[in-house]
């Protein structure tokens, strides 16, 4: 059910089933909460804060991506986390990580899932992983510091606890339930992500979605030669944006585009990274794109561009070309943001 080296696999949002989401059904998805793979030496809270702004950031997807004859990538996940920090607008600051396991491990069973629904209770807890790592209510990532009066629920830290107390806690607090909402206003919005060969025939036959554009004023005053070398970008710009959206029209609802040692599908000519812009694996190792996220994302992340904050062309994530062993822990990997428009 994970999502494969090939020539490319699109992945598309449906809405979700709870049980489909947790852990030990090795999800793709989209907003809501992590599904930990490793269960222990999660991302630690500095690698989870927005080098700009110092706050915790969002987690937005995971991508379950096995690579098929390495044993100990037989379980791999690639997580994506994001700042919604409108002030951190121009630079969105991003972090992705990789965690991987073999068949055999301490955290899930030999066997595959079951396919069909688990009799009992399936809800989610979001108070702590079943290896005792505590979890933030707000964010769902590792967080140890409890509400002092009712001790029942745990933050990263004292913004996603006053967070919580400004929404619901204060009335929910010293309760026989101090967890009665389940929702969380920081998450994006949930949805499985699913490859495209689990699509049904009709979900290829919806509307192509429309572009927002932004446009932006020049200078009133510019030489010749700036004018020629911004017609130049223009016309490049065009070439590059028509092909991106000939390649996408057929499937125009896709969210995901993965093509491990592929190449990214670029929204601009402009703001492309070149091989010294990736940096190497901290093992070593090269870096190789592996998968992209779409712009069409956001029109499901119930997010206004013209706010600040979320915005992108695509988001291209590069990870470690020979997915390195970091034994249980989680590995950080690089992402490379486009813009539909660079500065000029």
């Amino acid at each position: 059910k994970g999502l494969t080296a090939s020539e490319v696999v699109l992945g598309f949002l449906e809405e979700p089933k709870q049980w489909r989401l947790l852990p030990d059904q090795f999800p793709s998805k989209v907003g809501g909460r992590p599904a930990w793979l490793g269960q222990r030496a999660l991302p630690s809270l500095p690698e989870l804060e927005c080098e700009m702004c110092r706050l915790p950031m969002a987690f937005l997807l995971q991508v379950y991506a096995p690579i098929s004859g390495q044993e100990r990538s037989f379980h791999r996940t690639l997580f994506v986390f994001c700042c919604k920090t409108h002030e951190c607008y121009t630079f969105m600051f991003l972090s992705v990580f990789r965690s991987q396991l073999p068949r055999r491990n301490d955290f899930y069973s030999f066997h595959p899932p079951p396919e069909e629904e688990p009799i009992g209770d399936t809800a989610p807890d979001h108070s702590a992983l079943p290896s005792g790592v505590k979890l933030c209510w707000v964010c769902g990532c590792p967080g140890n510091k409890a509400c002092s009066r009712c001790h029942a629920v745990t933050y990263c830290g004292k913004h996603h606890q006053t967070l919580h107390w400004k929404h619901t806690h204060k009335k929910e607090c010293s309760s026989s339930d101090a967890t009665t909402v389940k929702t969380s206003p920081f998450l994006f919005p949930e949805f499985e992500l699913v490859p495209e060969e689990h699509l049904f025939e009709s979900k290829r036959n919806q509307p192509v979605l429309k572009f927002d554009f932004y446009f932006f004023s020049f200078p009133a005053a510019l030489e010749e030669t700036d004018l020629e070398e911004m017609a130049m970008h223009e016309t490049e710009d065009n070439k590059v944006f028509q092909r991106f959206k000939k390649k996408t029209a057929p499937e125009p609802h896709q969210v995901v585009r993965y093509s491990r040692g592929g190449s990214p599908l670029w929204v601009s000519s402009q703001h492309v990274p070149s091989d010294k812009d990736i940096p190497p694996c901290t093992c070593g190792a090269a870096r190789s794109f592996e998968f992209q996220v779409m712009p069409q994302l956001l029109n499901s992340l119930s997010v206004d561009a013209t706010e600040g904050g979320v915005d992108w062309g695509t988001l291209a994530v590069y990870t470690c070309s020979g997915s390195c062993n970091q034994g249980d822990g989680y590995s950080p990997e690089f992402v490379w943001k486009q813009d539909f428009i660079s500065e000029q």
